[in-house]
């Protein structure tokens, strides 16, 4: 019987499982950049076509807003189903549901019906919920210490999604002249086959019984003072670039601006929404995801500062190029927060329940951002995205002053480890070494 060399099946499998991870993180890179379109193409043209069918301006953003519904609406039973069938079953179904949007989108505008457009959205949303969820999946792929540059570089694939979407509006807008908009909702139906084209090449493990049974109760997880600030600065992320990405370019029009130049503005945005994820991850291994988060903040502070200078098309791409910016350390960053929140059989339901909670905060924006518009002007929903910005400050700096707190914890136990055990009395005039936690000394 001839020998077996464990060491080089070892090998043998691991390298497998290397060339497996990278054809995962590579299709899912790919899929991120046609199905991002999706998203792109709603953004682009919902608040205009909403503004054609609709029966009042006052609701030209409501279609906008239903795609955030959906989003919202599908994070947890795109989870429930990942747990159940595995993530490519999850992937294949959203973008069943991508091409459905496409073709309901472009019917509704043949037919001139809002509230069919407006369900078409909804389907766009489900859609779009199971693509952010790529980047969770590009993390399972790899060791611990990858994941942040994995999930980021996946992110990255949104750059062509960038181009793609504004660039499919701008070319194919006008090619049915009695419908405007029709063939771009077409195209948009086709990146969906597109990407799943993609998806079908993607093998993860699915998960088991033994890893749900194991699960900690998810309120221990919400209560975990790290958890709450990824979540309160992802949604603080998301909730402003959806809130100022949805009236931008309906601005745009209100101050006279052209459709090109908005759709050119659009496109800028997304290419800065996720150009940074070539090397957001490599930041968050070497600065913290705290301190990239920061800078997300401060960088959409900086985009509705610069959109109260002015109402030319300089300001709005400005405001838009620095917007998409700030959102990806913000968003990205506390995705990676995320991921140090929860053990990996808990990993579905943690990532999921992130996801629900960001998406169904940014209903509150979409629905308010059109009306805002509409009814105070473009500078009053720029002066409103301040006070999430606060908010989202607020909680960086708890989290900061309990993490120091833990560490200076961590740091008594290891110097006074006899404090743990008794009480120790400080006497008058001792010189021994005190704790400045419990103030004690050591023996």
């Amino acid at each position: 019987m001839p020998e077996v060399n464990v060491g080089t099946m070892i090998n043998t499998s691991s390298s497998i499982l290397y060339t497996q991870a990278k054809s995962n993180i590579a299709r899912l890179t790919i899929a991120q950049a046609l199905a991002g379109a999706n998203s792109t193409i709603i953004y682009a043209t919902g608040a205009i076509v909403g503004n054609t069918l609709a029966p009042s301006s006052a609701l030209a953003t409501l279609p906008i807003s239903i795609f955030v519904v959906g989003m919202a609406a599908s994070s947890l039973p795109a989870g429930a189903i990942v747990q159940r069938w595995g993530r490519r079953e999850a992937f294949m179904l959203g973008a069943g549901f991508g091409v459905l949007a496409g073709l309901l989108a472009a019917w509704a505008v043949m037919l001139g019906v809002f509230w069919l457009f407006c369900l078409a959205t909804f389907f766009a949303g489900a859609y779009a919920a199971v693509v952010l969820s790529f980047r969770f999946a590009a993390a399972d792929c790899v060791p611990p210490d990858q994941r942040a540059r994995a999930l980021s570089f996946v992110m990255a694939g949104g750059v062509l999604s960038g181009v793609i979407g504004p660039q499919l509006v701008t070319l194919t807008m006008d090619l049915w002249t009695p419908h405007p908009f029709a063939v771009t909702f077409l195209a948009q139906a086709v990146m969906g086959i597109l990407s799943a084209c993609s998806l079908k090449g993607v093998y993860l493990p699915k998960p088991t019984k033994t890893e749900d049974n194991s699960a900690r109760p998810i309120i221990l997880i919400l209560r975990q003072p790290r958890f709450v600030t990824a979540v309160i600065c992802a949604v603080v992320s998301y909730f402003l670039m959806n809130f100022l990405m949805t009236s931008a370019p309906f601005a745009m029009q209100m101050c006279g601006l052209s459709q090109a130049s908005s759709n050119l503005g659009i496109q800028w945005h997304v290419i800065a929404m996720y150009a940074p994820s070539f090397f957001t991850g490599k930041l968050i291994t070497r600065f913290s995801a705290q301190r990239v988060v920061t800078a997300g903040l401060v960088l959409i502070a900086l985009s509705a500062t610069i959109g109260l200078l002015g109402v030319d098309i300089t300001h709005f791409w400005i405001m838009l190029i620095l917007l998409g910016a700030g959102w990806n350390f913000g968003f990205v960053g506390a995705s990676a927060l995320v991921l140090e929140c929860h053990q990996p059989e808990e990993k579905v339901r943690v990532q999921s329940l992130n996801d629900f909670i960001v998406f169904g905060t940014m209903v509150f924006g979409s629905f308010l951002s059109g009306s805002l518009l509409a009814k105070y002007g473009w500078n009053t929903v720029l002066w409103l995205s301040f006070v999430p910005l606060a908010l989202a400050s607020l909680a960086l700096v708890s989290s900061a002053v309990v993490n120091k707190r833990m560490s200076a914890k961590l740091n008594h136990a290891a110097v006074f480890p006899e404090a743990n055990q008794r009480r120790i009395y400080l006497y008058r005039g001792s010189r021994t070494k005190k704790c400045p936690l419990c103030q004690k000394k050591s023996s």
